[in-house]
This record gives C-alpha cells, sequence and structure tokens, in this order.
C-alpha cells in the first residue's frame, strides 16, 4: 500500500483482533490485501462479503482500490451476481 507494507499488515492484525469481537466488513481486508497486490485474497475476503450479504460490497464495482481486480474474471463474476456490472 504505497510502501507501507509493514502499517497495512499491522492493520490487517488489528482488524483480525477486532473481528473477534464486533463484525468487520469483509471489504475491509480485501481493501488491504489489494492494495498488497495479493489478488487471491482480496478476492477471498470479497467472496466473504457476498456470502454474508455486506452492504459495503455495493461500492467495490467504484472503488479504486479494487482497480487491480477488475480484469480478473472472479470479480468480473461477483460483479455480476451482485448486479453491479458494466
Amino acid at each position: 500500500m504505497f510502501g507501507k507494507r509493514a502499517k497495512a499488515e499491522q492493520v490487517l492484525k488489528d482488524l483480525t483482533t477486532r473481528s473477534k469481537q464486533r463484525y468487520v466488513s469483509p471489504v475491509y481486508f480485501a481493501r488491504i490485501y489489494a492494495g498488497l497486490g495479493q489478488k487471491d485474497q482480496a478476492l477471498e475476503w470479497l467472496e466473504r462479503g457476498y456470502a454474508v450479504r455486506d452492504p459495503h460490497m455495493e461500492v467495490i464495482a467504484v472503488e479504486p482500490t479494487f482497480e487491480s481486480l477488475r480484469s480478473d474474471s472472479r470479480f468480473i463474476d461477483l460483479l455480476r451476481r451482485l448486479n453491479l456490472s458494466r
């Protein structure tokens, strides 16, 4: 995430800890993984968001953080299932 890998990894740890006590949107995890260039993990978290009907999913089609995923067939399929495809 713009040369701040250690900070991003710390945020992931913090979110994981927080998620044990309350709900944390899977989209938050997906944003960090996408920023780190870890597409598979980002898509896995987006699928989790889809499974739990996370309201944050409605912005993934236009969110710049997910630009690196736009050409991935799994992301395209997810947008189709969310009825967000172009």
